[in-house]
């Protein structure tokens, strides 16, 4: 499993995966568990909807 999300995006991740999660506990409402995934992501560095594109916005070197 290498990394594949690098700094602005793990940053996004993060902020909106807390922000739906947030709004989810405010809202009462379920929907918000899905900020589980962007946070998940976020924090462990890896996307899995990226390895079939290719995909990395981690810098390489």
């Amino acid at each position: 499993m290498k990394a594949n999300v690098g700094g602005i995006d793990r940053v996004l991740r993060i902020v909106v995966g807390l922000a739906l999660i947030g709004w989810g506990i405010y809202a009462k409402n379920w929907w918000g568990a899905i900020g589980a995934i962007p946070l998940f992501t976020g924090l462990i560095g890896w996307c899995p909807l990226y390895l079939p594109f290719g995909l990395s916005t981690k810098k390489q070197g």
